[in-house]
């Protein structure tokens, strides 16, 4: 159990939550390829089926570009997860002895992107023919752990302004209601997905208003810290959540050739300037 100490993680309470994270990730970059394995005869058939191309920042101009591919969703989806594991092991090599409240938020947007393996549910059902309600509740857990990444990397940058590091037990508490209340609430159609292997979901346009909205913010956040605490570092770090959330809305929306490889540069081009620049900033204190 993560030890918590007036609402404070210690070093060796958060050590065990990124050792869990190194197991999560591994778990489900496993269940992402025994699924692909198995479905993969049914990715055509489920992209033919989709309702509609799916959106995102890249999407608007390559769809233009090119026709979706059946398998792009797969690749993106095993980027994702890859990514997830390795950032996460890189967390936990740099940071082991290093007390940066942000990182533990980090921590937090790397290993919720393991939860992308949930998207192969959908093919799945095509070969298996499963419960509607297995894909129903595996999308809102996707929901659940998309929102919670892009909560807690606000939270790094509202810790980074300055918010006392003694709160971050209410502060993750918040985190967890915030999205699982957004996960739950907002209606699921289960006979309906878009080219990247989404269920469709409800006020999808009002969300990722509110999303771009929490990033610009975020952003705005640490470079507010960098004139807080002098420190060109915190510049750096805006520009890399910037990049990071840019390439992780890529990858959730990639459904043809063109999107997944710039999309995967840029998260881990940001997640490269976040972790150095973070470390650095803690190591000279």
């Amino acid at each position: 159990m993560l030890r918590l100490s007036g609402g404070f993680m210690t070093i060796v309470a958060r050590n065990r939550f990124f050792m869990g994270g190194i197991i999560f990730a591994s778990i489900s970059l496993c269940l992402a390829a025994a699924g692909g394995y198995f479905a993969f005869s049914s990715f055509q058939n489920v992209a033919e089926a989709a309702a509609l191309r799916s959106r995102g920042v890249m999407q608007i101009i390559a769809v233009r570009l090119a026709e979706p591919s059946a398998f792009v969703p797969f690749w993106a989806i095993l980027g994702l997860l890859a990514y997830s594991l390795i950032s996460i092991i890189m967390i936990y090599y740099f940071f082991e002895n290093t007390q940066a409240p942000e990182i533990l938020f980090f921590a937090f947007f790397a290993v919720s992107n393991s939860f992308e393996f949930l998207r192969l549910l959908l093919p799945l059902k095509e070969i298996f023919n499963f419960p509607a309600v297995y894909l129903m509740t595996a999308s809102r857990i996707l929901l659940f752990g998309r929102y919670f990444g892009l909560f807690s990397l606000f939270a790094a940058g509202v810790y980074a302004a300055g918010l006392d590091a003694q709160k971050q037990r209410g502060v993750l508490l918040m985190l967890i209601v915030a999205a699982l209340y957004i996960a739950i609430s907002v209606p699921v159609d289960s006979l309906a997905w878009d080219s990247a292997f989404l269920l469709l979901s409800g006020y999808s346009v009002m969300f990722a208003m509110a999303g771009t909205g929490i990033m610009v913010v975020t952003v705005i956040t640490f470079f507010i810290s960098a004139y807080i605490r002098g420190s060109r570092n915190y510049i750096t770090i805006g520009f890399g959540v910037f990049m990071a959330l840019t390439g992780r809305n890529i990858l959730f929306n990639s459904d043809n050739w063109i999107t997944p490889v710039p999309g995967l540069l840029l998260l881990a081009i940001g997640t490269w300037f976040i972790c150095t620049r973070l470390h650095r900033h803690y190591l000279w204190l």
